[in-house]
């Protein structure tokens, strides 16, 4: 592309990086309401008591979620940040399937990073003749 900055590669990057502060703001939660077993509802509520104590294992399976949930959202900032300064493809189209959990936006963040696949230096030189 002779050097030209196109706004896809951008915009995956971004769509990366927002979806992926999400991703660790919304785990975070998870995993501190389920470690805590606290209530996310106020417990005099009709039918939205503790919702944790129905099954044994839902504060485990919460955490579980939660975690990757955080996992996910940095490894799609970082990847982001990395199509945002076009220098590994991998790293970002890495982030952009991690955004995918969020649904549109992260579909969106996948087609955009790869379309704008040719944006990426090369890192290899070409032989001399």
């Amino acid at each position: 592309m002779s050097g030209e900055r196109g706004g896809l590669l951008s915009a995956g990057g971004i769509l990366s990086i927002t979806v992926g502060a999400a991703q660790v703001i919304i785990g975070g939660i998870i995993t501190v309401i389920s470690g805590f077993n606290m209530s996310p509802w106020l417990p005099g509520l009709p039918y939205f008591g503790d919702l944790f104590n129905i099954i044994g294992a839902i504060p485990i399976v919460a955490i579980i979620i939660g975690v990757s949930f955080i996992v996910l959202g940095i490894i799609a900032i970082i990847g982001g940040t990395a199509a945002v300064k076009r220098n590994k493809f991998g790293l970002a189209l890495a982030g952009a399937i991690c955004a995918l959990p969020s649904g549109t936006l992260g579909v969106l963040a996948v087609i955009f990073v790869s379309l704008a696949k040719g944006e990426f230096e090369s890192k290899i030189s070409p032989p001399k003749a």
